[in-house]
């Protein structure tokens, strides 16, 4: 999580949420935006979690729920994928209004 949130994501989070704006604009009534991401990988993780804290900085009256893969110990790649995941759990609670955690197992 740590180098993608700090490193990369933040390299690339301005033109992503200059993409997120340009598709909002048009809308007449934005209700709020949808996140899928994996919480067990640097991306998913870390890239998802500042995108989710800017999206509410940018549109703090949007709902925001987000759908995350939480890691399973039984198909897991790595050994970080609960590190990761656990990083990312607070950003869900601070800044998403509705979280559906999914077992990547189960999948």
């Amino acid at each position: 999580m740590a180098a993608v949130d700090y490193t990369e994501g933040a390299e690339l989070i301005d033109s992503i949420l200059d993409v997120t704006r340009k598709q909002a604009e048009p809308c007449d009534a934005l209700q709020g935006f949808q996140i899928i991401h994996s919480l067990g990988g640097g991306t998913g993780a870390g890239l998802g979690s500042l995108l989710l804290s800017k999206i509410r900085e940018e549109f703090p009256d949007r709902m925001l729920a987000t759908f995350s893969i939480i890691p399973s110990p039984k198909v897991s790649e790595t050994i970080v994928e609960p590190y990761n995941a656990m990083l990312s759990m607070h950003q869900l609670l601070d800044n998403g209004d509705l979280t559906f955690c999914i077992d990547n197992e189960a999948l």
